[in-house]
Order: structure tokens, then C-alpha cells, then sequence
């Protein structure tokens, strides 16, 4: 199976450009989000490097934050890099189990291999077996439970470009039909959540 970058891109823009102005955008080292503004009139996930499981992840926390974040650069957000202490990876951990969990599941739907990331080339030692416990763990009440609207939308649309042989607009118009059809326990009640997990929703 092949994953072109060019595939997903179309399928988020032809998904969410229409009623949420966003478009997944290719970018340079580093992910980040960027609302509209003066200079462009659209809003930009940008994923890193050209690569399919940085599309994925991002598109991830795009899913999961509320209105109110996503007006904000990189969703209002302070990145911090490697070199965390204990406390801090655990921080990190707690805020990255829900979007991790739906790039699992997005992964699953458009059969790309995923991995855990606990992003820390520091001293500091990372249990990752543990973290990809708790990551499966809030993925499978995801699907006991349901996704957000929006992840819902990417899943279905990704299904069926990728597993059932849909053309992209016949993918899209797919998802599209999905809209309005989760139930309201699957959102974040908090415009200022990005981790589903901690909410309960």
C-alpha cells in the first residue's frame, strides 16, 4: 500500500477545508499550527519534514482541540524539547495519551505502521512500554465510546481510500456524510483541552 503525501493532504483539505478554513500543509523541521491571519486567509496543520506519521500526528491534535484553541498559534501551547526532567516527561506524557491514541487509530485506518512517541532524547528515564500501554488503552475507548466529530470524519474517509479502494472525492463526500452523526460524550466539553483523556469526553 502506498501512502502519498499528496493522498492524505487532499483528503483532510477536501474533509475540512469547506467548513473549518484549515488545510494540512508540508512543512520544514518542525510541526506547528498557525489560525488565519492577515497574510493568509485559511488556517495551517503543518507536519514536519514531509513525513506520513508526522501528517498523521498533527492532524491528531487538530481533531482534538476545541474552538477556542485552535485560534491560537500551535493551539496556545509552550513546546517543550528534549531534555525534560521526570516531571516535565510526565507531563508530556499525560497531555500526548489522547492525540497519540487517535493517530493510532488513524494509522489503523489508512494501515500505516505506528509507533509511540515519547519524544525525549534526554537523561531521563522513558518507560515507552508503559506509555504505549496507556496510548492503546485510551484508543480502544475510543472505539468502545466514539471519536470526536472530526477524527470520526478522517477515519471514515481514510477507510475507504485506503482499505476499500474509494476514488479521493468519493473518500471525502464519505466522511462528509458523517457530519453531525457523533454522539456529544465524544467532544471535548473543554474549548481548552487537548488531552480528551483527562476530560472524561
Amino acid at each position: 500500500m502506498t501512502h502519498r503525501l499528496d493522498d492524505i493532504i487532499a483528503l483532510f483539505d477536501g474533509l475540512f477545508m469547506p467548513d473549518y478554513r484549515t488545510r494540512l500543509v508540508r512543512g520544514g523541521d518542525e510541526p506547528l499550527y498557525l489560525p488565519a491571519d492577515e497574510r493568509c486567509d485559511y488556517h495551517r496543520v503543518i507536519f514536519a519534514r514531509g513525513f506520513y506519521a508526522s501528517a498523521l500526528h498533527e492532524t491528531s491534535h487538530w481533531c482534538i482541540a476545541g474552538t477556542r484553541r485552535r485560534r491560537l498559534e500551535d493551539y496556545g501551547y509552550w513546546y517543550l524539547p528534549d531534555g525534560r526532567d521526570a516531571e516535565q516527561q510526565r507531563a508530556f506524557e499525560s497531555a500526548e495519551v489522547a492525540p497519540q491514541a487517535l493517530e493510532l487509530l488513524l494509522a489503523e485506518a489508512c494501515g500505516y505502521p505506528f509507533n509511540v512517541s515519547v519524544d525525549n532524547l534526554g537523561e531521563v528515564k522513558v518507560d515507552r512500554d508503559a506509555f504505549r500501554r496507556r496510548v492503546e488503552a485510551r484508543a480502544a475507548q475510543y472505539r468502545e465510546e466514539g471519536l470526536p466529530q472530526r477524527a470520526a470524519m478522517l477515519v471514515v474517509a481514510l477507510r475507504a481510500y485506503y482499505q476499500q479502494g474509494s476514488a479521493l472525492q468519493t473518500a471525502i463526500e464519505l466522511g462528509l456524510a458523517g457530519r453531525g452523526r457523533v454522539s456529544p460524550p465524544t467532544q471535548c466539553r473543554s474549548d481548552f483541552s487537548r488531552d480528551c483523556s483527562a476530560q472524561r469526553c
